[in-house]
């Protein structure tokens, strides 16, 4: 799938399209993404900051769907583990990009070619658009060479 219709498709998506969530940009050959969280009045927390759900949510699956179109069809991947770190209130709008290096898909691909799991974590900073640090996310994937494709 191209790209720019892949970032469409996130962007319609609800918990995205309803949460203020927007997808700037996915590069064709699915190696960067950019994501935005609006502040709304319907998405703020108690004390008028981005909510912390939100913050996640839009880093959640970007490291998944990158290495997925890279890896291909013959791997599983999955989200294995995450955390988020608040570092400061976002009482703005907040960005996030994802860059997966092509050496990091080579060591993946070169990991699991016996079929073995392979656990990899990713970090990703969410920032203002001064550059503000808001939160640091953690997410780990899981890969696996499928067994047809040994």
């Amino acid at each position: 799938m191209r790209a720019s219709t892949f970032r469409r498709l996130l962007n319609l998506w609800p918990p995205f399209l309803f949460n203020s969530i927007r997808v700037q940009s996915v590069s064709d050959d699915y190696l960067e993404a950019r994501v935005t969280l609006r502040l709304r009045p319907w998405n703020r927390n108690y004390v008028k900051s981005q909510f912390g759900g939100n913050l996640f949510a839009m880093t959640d699956p970007f490291w998944m769907l990158l290495v997925m179109q890279q890896l291909g069809n013959d791997y599983y991947v999955w989200d294995k583990s995450a955390t988020i770190d608040f570092v400061a209130p976002g009482r703005e709008d907040v960005f996030a990009h994802f860059k997966l290096e092509p050496q990091v898909v080579d060591e993946l691909r070169a990991a699991a070619a016996g079929g073995e799991k392979v656990l990899r974590w990713f970090d990703t900073e969410v920032k203002t658009a001064s550059g503000q640090l808001v939160a640091k996310v953690r997410k780990q994937l899981y890969v696996r060479l499928k067994p047809q494709a040994r």
